[in-house]
């Protein structure tokens, strides 16, 4: 499938192997495809958008594996994004209790300048891939150049074991807040982020650098969306039955792009509406993301619906 020369909402970041380790059953480890925008991109396919990701992995067997999952659901790859010297890797170290310790071995050099399609008609980036160097400069510019041509939106996703403190992944992160018009993020990153900022301090002072929208996540608190044409939504949290978090972020953001695209929130034009978005709108937007999400975290992993078992 080519979608090159048709609209579509393209994904840049990070596709990894998850290599998930029971510290005390280190035989039952576990590989499993992951990657914070490959799973946005995924959670699109699956929803029947046109979904194009580029990313970074290598040709080797874990690589083959990335490629047979996503595109499994939909999602086209670049040509691009098959350069790397090996494929990356988060070793998941997982306690008695459930939590997770995360080392990556990460290879993120992607070819530089990233191709970008004047038929991207929305451009999302986020998490390590916007967050490691030399990558980071090279997605910031690729989100630069689509912004004449498409919306852009971004996640931060916060990785404190690869991005370090605070203060050193603040700039970097507020640089791809000011070039986005939409901003996705978890009330428990900006609390790691800013060293526990009032939120609404925090949502004001990142509308002023230039998104036209803010949503945040809340865990059972529901989602909060506040716009800079004055709007605030709250969502109403869904009565579903967690079996585990894993890709809820992700799909919850890919939720809020299915659901932009059905509004016809994308391209340089959509800008202009996304500036006086109302509150129906927004409504729109959050229980769309609400309810993908809600079917991701009531079932093992990142494992978002198909279209056919929401509408």
């Amino acid at each position: 499938m080519d979608l090159a020369h048709e609209p579509h909402i393209l994904a840049i970041g990070e596709a990894l192997i998850d290599i998930v380790t029971p510290i005390s059953h280190p035989e039952d480890a576990r590989e499993i495809p992951g990657g914070s925008p490959a799973n946005v991109a995924m959670t699109l396919g699956r929803l029947g958008r046109p979904s194009v990701l580029s990313t970074w992995f290598a040709n080797d067997p874990r690589g083959k594996v990335i490629e047979e999952h996503f595109t499994a659901s939909h999602v086209v790859i670049t040509p691009e994004s098959r350069g790397a010297h090996h494929t990356t890797t988060a070793l998941a170290s997982i306690d008695d209790k459930g939590a997770a310790t995360y080392t990556f071995d990460f290879d993120w050099n992607p070819t530089n300048p990233i191709p970008v399609s004047d038929q991207a008609l929305v451009v999302h980036a986020g998490s390590i891939s916007a967050a490691v160097q030399p990558g980071a400069d090279t997605v910031y510019e690729a989100l630069k150049t689509a912004r004449p041509h498409a919306l852009i939106t971004f996640d931060p996703n916060a990785r404190p074991a690869i991005m370090g403190s605070p203060e050193k992944a603040m700039p970097l992160v507020e640089k791809f807040v000011a070039v986005s018009d939409v901003i996705k993020v978890s009330d428990e990153d900006l609390e790691w982020l800013t060293n526990g900022e009032d939120l609404d301090h925090v949502i004001a002072r990142w509308l002023g650098l230039g998104p036209s929208l803010i949503i945040v996540t809340r865990g059972k608190k529901g989602g909060l969306a506040v716009s800079k044409s004055g709007v605030r939504v709250e969502a109403t949290p869904g009565d579903v039955k967690v079996v585990d978090t894993v890709g809820a972020g992700d799909s919850f953001m890919g939720g809020i792009l299915d659901a932009m695209w059905g509004l016809q929130l994308c391209g340089a034009e959509g800008r202009a509406t996304l500036e006086t978005i109302d509150a129906d709108q927004v409504q729109t937007i959050l229980d769309r993301a609400s309810r993908i999400s809600d079917v991701t975290v009531s079932r093992a992993g990142a494992n978002p619906p198909w279209s056919y078992e929401i509408d």
